[in-house]
């Protein structure tokens, strides 16, 4: 057998080419990790339940499925304080109630698909999906005159599919990270206005219902209480990132 011999000038370039070739090799396998991790952390199956952005903004949002007595009275709060909130409406109200929906148009805020029938997205087939949502924006759209962006599962429910067909008729879909649990008879008034001040964060997008027993009412407490932590309400449009973006696995939008 033939012994090569390596001389020694030979040594340390050979010896730096092993490091390299190691520090190569951990390097692929870190990447490879972090590729793993990342694919593990962000999905595109879900909604935006919260938004990573600069400064104490937050969305105030309102989900109106039943009456609408309280409407006014809410509309002249948010003016009080100069919040611009997001209203998801089922279209089967809209149509009963058409005079608050461009109420709440005229008054400058952000009018948003809650579905027609106020359906369990999760358990019906793709084409009623997209019949719910279609129906439910040409409705919102003829009332308030504006483009129809944005969409919120009844009842919170969804699936892959609820998702995949509202991508595809060009609705961002969304949650909610601060519940008020409003629509609870056991909860009080207090109950409801810690819920929200003690939960809330930059980002935030907070859940309300219209027509329900303390809404109306302690709704003025809660916005002062942001407005004295240096909260700005806006719409959730304006709340979203624009451009190129990753959902979390918590719902989180991140650049």
């Amino acid at each position: 057998m033939k012994v090569v011999y390596i001389k020694k000038k030979y040594y340390i370039p050979i010896l730096i080419l092993i490091i390299l070739s190691l520090l190569l090799a951990i390097h692929v396998i870190a990447a490879q990790r972090y590729a793993a991790q990342v694919s593990v952390n962000y999905r595109e199956d879900i909604p935006i339940y919260s938004v990573d952005c600069e400064g104490k903004q937050c969305s105030v949002t309102f989900d109106c499925a039943w009456g609408a007595d309280d409407i006014p009275a809410i509309l002249d709060t948010l003016d009080k304080y100069k919040v611009k909130a997001t209203f998801f409406i089922v279209g089967l109200w809209a149509e009963e109630y058409p005079d608050a929906v461009k109420m709440m148009a005229e008054r400058g805020h952000e009018i948003a698909n809650h579905g027609y029938s106020h359906l369990h997205m999760s358990q019906i087939p793709e084409a009623k999906i997209e019949e719910e949502i279609l129906r439910c924006s040409e409705v919102l759209e003829k009332l308030s005159g504006n483009k129809i962006t944005l969409f919120r599962p009844p009842y919170g429910e969804y699936n892959a599919n609820t998702i995949r067909v509202a991508k595809r008729l060009n609705v961002q879909s969304i949650q909610w990270n601060v519940d008020s649990l409003d629509w609870k008879q056991n909860l009080s008034a207090e109950d409801i206005y810690k819920r929200v001040t003690q939960r809330v964060e930059p980002g935030s997008i907070i859940l309300f219902h219209n027509d329900t027993l303390h809404t109306e009412n302690i709704l003025p407490s809660i916005l002062e209480n942001l407005t004295q932590n240096g909260y700005s309400c806006v719409a959730v449009s304006e709340l979203l990132l624009k451009g190129d973006y990753k959902i979390r696995y918590d719902g989180r939008q991140m650049k």
